[in-house]
């Protein structure tokens, strides 16, 4: 039942607290308990409305981010349900119900997919979140009135649920989702491999190196497997107030190895996809990554993508992690198989683009209602 409610003259906030089965015990120690916040649009408690039922939306929040996030107060701006509000007011879209769940995990997020090393996050929403909003709230219990949409690593989630779970989602909005990992992550992974090299043991010596010699006494890095370096940078990450300014995008890449190649035999739960001595990308590793890139995932799934009622994507034509490569290709994967979407570009980057669900917001309950 309802923790509590938030009212509001555009709307109220309810908070559900659920206990989940399927994220107990996850590799990570990561809190089980989650609240669930949910909104509900203003002809929900009206007369009028009062045997309505409405069409839901699941908002998957990108990395470093969480459910509650996108209700609190937003400077310069509005959060997604004062934003919902003003386009249902503005007769843009229909009344819908909006779902935040909390998906945050302890390196920093995941990608709504499950894994052994982070969680089984896909099974959480369509498992248990999406039947405990059904039970509790007047919704149109039906996919065909259930959608899903997110920025970012919430684009990826929304995009590869459309592909993975079509008998739960009836439609899905990509905005800077990643894709085509091979420009996405792969140019940030030299980075990362700096940022590991500080927690290194024995520390370096300046003068001759045995690259051949240092490259086979670490064992197992040429299968991707941690020599210690990466358990110290978490473990390092988890001791401080803040975090430095390359400690975000090393946790990014190290969730998304955790995320794309776990192994519950290797340490830490995962595998990595490249040496960390020599900045060699391991191939049988990568390819492991790729299986999980959208534009390759478009081929195996194109039944379940022409199934959906609405696909949207877009991008900024100027996103800093070049996600509108990406972006063109899932698109034109998209287009070649036959699959009917929208795709759009806007002239902006990756950072504080949620304007864009102006134009995505009413697209999806359009195709749901």
């Amino acid at each position: 039942m309802p923790s509590k409610h938030r009212l509001s003259p555009s709307g109220r906030v309810a908070v559900l607290t659920h206990t989940s089965k399927v994220l107990k015990g996850n590799a990570l120690g990561d809190p089980f308990v989650r609240p669930v916040h949910v909104w509900l649009p203003p002809q929900y408690d009206t007369k009028e409305f009062a045997e309505r039922r409405f069409p839901v939306l699941f908002d998957l929040v990108g990395f470093m981010g969480s459910g509650a996030s996108h209700v609190g107060w937003k400077g310069f701006g509005e959060n997604v349900p004062e934003r919902a509000a003003r386009l249902i007011h503005q007769k843009k879209m229909e009344p819908a119900i909006v779902v935040f769940p909390d998906c945050f995990t302890s390196l920093g997020g995941n990608q709504y997919i499950n894994s052994s090393a982070v969680g089984r996050y896909a099974d959480y929403l369509t498992q248990e979140l999406v039947p405990l909003v059904d039970a509790e709230f007047r919704t149109l219990a039906s996919r065909a009135h259930r959608g899903c949409f997110g920025k970012s690593s919430g684009g990826y989630g929304a995009i590869v649920h459309g592909m993975l779970y079509p008998k739960v989602w009836g439609a899905v909005a990509d905005h800077s989702g990643d894709a085509y990992f091979d420009f996405v992550y792969g140019a940030d992974w030299p980075n990362t491999l700096d940022a590991l090299a500080r927690f290194a043991s024995p520390r370096r010596k300046e003068g001759p190196i045995d690259v051949a010699a240092l490259a086979s006494a670490a064992k197992g890095l040429a299968e991707g497997l941690d020599d210690g370096r990466v358990a110290r940078f978490l473990a390092d990450l988890r001791r401080k107030r803040k975090l430095g300014k390359d400690d975000g995008h090393t946790v990014m890449n190290l969730c998304m190895a955790a995320t794309y190649d776990p192994d519950p035999k290797a340490p830490n739960g995962f595998r990595l996809p490249f040496h960390l001595e020599t900045g060699e990308r391991i191939e049988s590793r990568w390819k492991r990554w790729l299986a999980h890139d959208p534009i390759h995932m478009v081929k195996r799934h194109v039944k379940a993508l022409k199934s959906l009622r609405g696909i949207y994507v877009d991008c900024g034509w100027a996103d800093q992690y070049r996600i509108h490569y990406g972006a063109r290709l899932l698109s034109l994967r998209l287009a070649e198989l036959g699959v009917e979407h929208r795709y759009e570009e806007f002239d902006d980057n990756h950072s504080d683009i949620d304007y864009r669900m102006d134009t995505s917001l009413p697209f999806l309950v359009r195709a749901l209602t």
